[in-house]
């Protein structure tokens, strides 16, 4: 072979030696960083397109807070002030009406028993024990005289009282007053209608009452 041949199957040769020499130094490299790889145990983590994927985060749920009740605000006091007027009574003076605490009254038959022919008579008194003097109704029609046997309302005086059964009298301080008064034995109603039918013989109570005043109940007999 001639020094021609030689040098170009030499520059030949240089080439693939020096690429294989390359290919060889790749492979060790390439082992060499797997190597390295494998030891680290680190992947590279994927970045993932979230509106590709639908994998959307959930939004976060709203944090519950606890309501606590407030005490409720006090009720305010109410006070309430009652005003008493005390009512003065004005002062009684002389002639003013009589108190019925200052009288004593009394209606009595001028006698126990009355016969067929008599009218009964009785006779009234009322007496001032107040301080004044003061005045009294002592009418027919406002001082009621009534008689009675047992339940049976026999009479009464304002029946037939006479100028509207009122007298008034001054009552001076212990001075009684007395009058009379008369029964002519008739039942009456009232406005005196008729007929008056007479009363039957027997036992009759009779009592005044009038002006916050009452007379003991007295007793006769007619025959």
């Amino acid at each position: 072979m001639d020094s021609g041949s030689m040098g170009y199957e030499d520059e030949g040769y240089s080439d693939t030696y020096w690429r294989r020499r390359a290919i060889a130094l790749a492979a060790v490299l390439l082992t060499l960083g797997g190597a390295a790889y494998a030891c680290t145990g680190e992947k590279p983590t994927p970045v993932k397109n979230a509106a590709a994927t639908g994998d959307v985060s959930p939004a976060p749920t709203p944090t519950e807070v606890p309501v606590t009740a407030l005490p409720a605000p006090p009720m305010p006091t109410v006070t309430v002030t009652v005003t008493q007027q005390a009512t003065v009574a004005a002062p009684r003076r002389p002639g003013d009406a009589c108190a019925s605490g200052d009288l004593v009254a009394n209606l009595t038959p001028v006698k126990a028993d009355f016969a067929k022919t008599d009218a009964p008579q009785f006779r009234m008194t009322v007496v001032n024990t107040g301080r004044l003097d003061c005045t009294f109704d002592v009418g027919a029609g406002r001082f009621v005289a009534k008689i009675k046997s047992g339940s049976d309302r026999v009479w009464s005086s304002a029946h037939c009282a006479a100028a509207g059964g009122t007298s008034i009298q001054m009552l001076r301080r212990g001075i009684p007053y007395v009058g009379g008064l008369a029964w002519d034995r008739r039942r009456s109603r009232q406005g005196c209608a008729a007929p008056r039918p007479k009363a039957l013989a027997g036992t009759y109570v009779i009592q005044a009452e009038g002006g916050g005043v009452k007379t003991p109940k007295a007793v006769f007999t007619l025959r």
